[in-house]
């Protein structure tokens, strides 16, 4: 059920595992599933601060050192620090899509808060599904969001330790809930619930949605602009079994977005990891019956039902269904809304696999290559009356410790003391 490291290395092969310390050069060769490679790090002139007072607004300037304003700024403090913009200038004649910034939120775990693209045909436009700098700061953090839950509402927020649900019994005061790992039993405040009278409480998207990066770095090389901090999270004040730091790069170049999510065990006590990402993905056209999906999995979660959207622990074949999004060419998303889970994923000889979805109205595509061999399910939230949609690659399967699984692999990853795992999504867009 929480298979150990060294299984996880004999599984996927030596050449295919970022977990051991040491492994961050092995990794960054490890091909997408269109076959290009990453260079992973950045060399130049390097923007360094480790206290929200630093700046309002880190402003990466195309092909020039990095400015830090230190005036007044009208965009807010989020989490208490400033928003970091990545920006590039367009380079090419305008005939081929190309990535022209990412926005990313240091207070706020670092959240890929909005990525913009020139695309033919229709200029530069927001790629993520998300409101102002402005409006996120009034959502984020409010008395009624103790724990950020909100951070997953909009944007692309990154869930570390476990991605998706936790359900276990809960208190009588209904503030937490319990499970066990391997024998040890752990507590977790409970951060959501479905609509419905009578839902059951539950813990969902991880532990760092309301976490700060520290040592936030900026740096630039050539065309490339990177931004990278450390959340020191410790053991998520006692509700983990050891404490751990969580690096998050992100990587903008012309023709890529690159988000590197690392985890590393620096207690004294094993734990299991699971990493995910959410973000929303807009549609373009606004035409959402024609938008086409392609999603290389062959089973789907069963669920209670959508409100909660608990697993029952049965996986359902999706051939012949409304569900299967695995042709080529993938399948048109029409009127069918989504909040649903997918595995058995096809993959490549290195691990990796792909989803894209394409607006044939607009002209265009984005594909989001998972380049981490330990990501086993994708989950796929996308209701029928909203203009995207949100692809969420993750380690683990939704609910990973609960019972109805009967033992099965859950996707989490144990980690030793000193032990990490690298977790890795390359976007890159085309023309349909």
């Amino acid at each position: 059920m929480n298979p150990a490291l060294d299984s996880k290395r004999a599984s996927w092969g030596p050449d295919h595992v970022d977990v051991a310390i040491g492994t961050r050069e092995r990794f960054a060769q490890m091909p997408d599933c269109r076959s290009s490679r990453i260079q992973v790090g950045a060399a130049g002139p390097t923007t360094h601060w480790g206290t929200p007072a630093a700046a309002l607004l880190i402003a990466v300037l195309p092909f020039a050192p990095f400015a830090v304003s230190q005036k007044d700024d009208p965009q807010p403090l989020i989490g208490g620090q400033p928003a970091v913009v990545l920006h590039r200038v367009r380079t090419g004649d305008g005939t081929k899509p190309e990535f022209l910034s990412a926005t990313v939120l240091p207070g706020r775990a670092m959240n890929l808060f909005q990525i913009t693209a020139w695309i033919p045909g229709k200029g530069e436009i927001p790629l993520i599904n998300s409101p102002s700098l402005q409006d996120a700061a009034k959502i984020l953090g409010g008395p009624d969001d103790p724990y950020g839950t909100k951070n997953t509402s909009f944007g692309g927020a990154f869930l570390v330790p476990f991605a998706n649900r936790i359900v276990g019994p809960i208190s009588n005061d209904r503030k937490t809930l319990a499970f066990t790992w391997e024998g040890h039993p752990m507590e977790l405040d409970v951060n959501w619930k479905g609509k419905k009278v009578g839902a059951i409480p539950s813990a969902i998207h991880g532990l760092i949605l309301a976490e700060k990066a520290e040592d936030v770095r900026v740096t630039a090389s050539g065309d490339k602009r990177t931004v990278n901090g450390v959340i020191h999270a410790g053991d998520f004040n006692g509700h983990w079994f050891s404490k751990n730091d969580i690096t998050i790069t992100i990587e903008l170049e012309r023709d890529a977005v690159i988000a590197t999510v690392e985890a590393r065990n620096v207690g004294e006590k094993p734990e299991p990891v699971g990493i995910g990402w959410h973000p929303y993905f807009n549609l373009p056209s606004g035409d959402r019956r024609q938008v086409r999906l392609h999603l290389p999995g062959d089973m789907r979660a069963e669920v209670n039902n959508y409100d909660d959207v608990f697993p029952t622990g049965e996986l359902e074949p999706v051939n012949g269904t409304p569900y299967d999004f695995t042709a080529d060419s993938g399948a048109p998303l029409n009127s069918l809304s989504l909040d649903d889970n997918w595995s058995h994923l096809k993959k490549a000889t290195d691990g990796s696999t792909c989803v894209e979805i394409t607006d044939p109205a607009a002209g265009y595509g984005i594909r989001i290559g998972v380049l981490t061999p330990h990501v086993n399910t994708i989950q796929v939230y996308a209701p029928a009356d909203k203009p995207f949609v949100a692809i969420e690659p993750q380690f683990n399967i939704n609910d990973p410790f609960g019972a109805e699984w009967k033992g099965k692999d859950n996707g989490m990853v144990t980690l030793r003391p000193g032990q990490s795992v690298t977790w890795k999504v390359k976007l890159t867009l085309f023309h349909p």
